[in-house]
């Protein structure tokens, strides 16, 4: 039972990294369509948080299907396999020369990313919640998986 709630936070944790570096990036390519930043400097601190992104996204999402938690597991899952999509096909960075041609699109694929993780971030506050109030009460030893999430 211990296990169920060390698995929530890590998984608050890496949600709340995820929600953090997706901000980073909305933020600087905000700063970068208002000309508060030039390509280069925008294009390479995006560039500097995609691949830690991708790993910590990447890791939660496999330890929610080991762990056998599927509803969490199923929301991000699409954006786990566009990910890696990306990375094979080496579409993963923000070249400097088309940044601003690519502007509009990135920023609506950060926001969407946004959404998926404060998604998640609901479901996994409200597990977390969950796990530590059955570990700290008596009735510690009843099965979590009473609802959808």
């Amino acid at each position: 039972m211990a296990w169920e709630l060390l698995l929530w936070l890590y998984a608050f944790a890496s949600v709340i990294a995820l929600i953090a570096l997706t901000a980073y990036q909305l933020i600087n390519l905000s700063d970068l369509e208002f000309d508060y930043i030039n390509p280069y400097d925008s294009s390479s601190r995006i560039n500097a948080v995609v691949v830690p992104e991708f790993m910590v996204q990447g890791i939660l999402c496999t330890s929610f299907l080991l762990t056998w938690h599927w509803f969490p597991f199923l929301i991000m899952a699409p954006i786990t396999y566009y990910h890696v999509n990306l990375f094979m096909n080496r579409r993963h960075l923000i070249d400097v020369t088309e940044i601003f041609r690519l502007l509009n699109g990135e920023k609506k694929y950060r926001i969407i990313k946004l959404s998926i993780y404060f998604s998640i971030f609901v479901i996994v506050i409200y597990r977390l919640v969950m796990s530590a109030v059955l570990l700290l009460t008596d009735e510690g030893f009843g099965s979590l998986e009473s609802g959808i999430f």
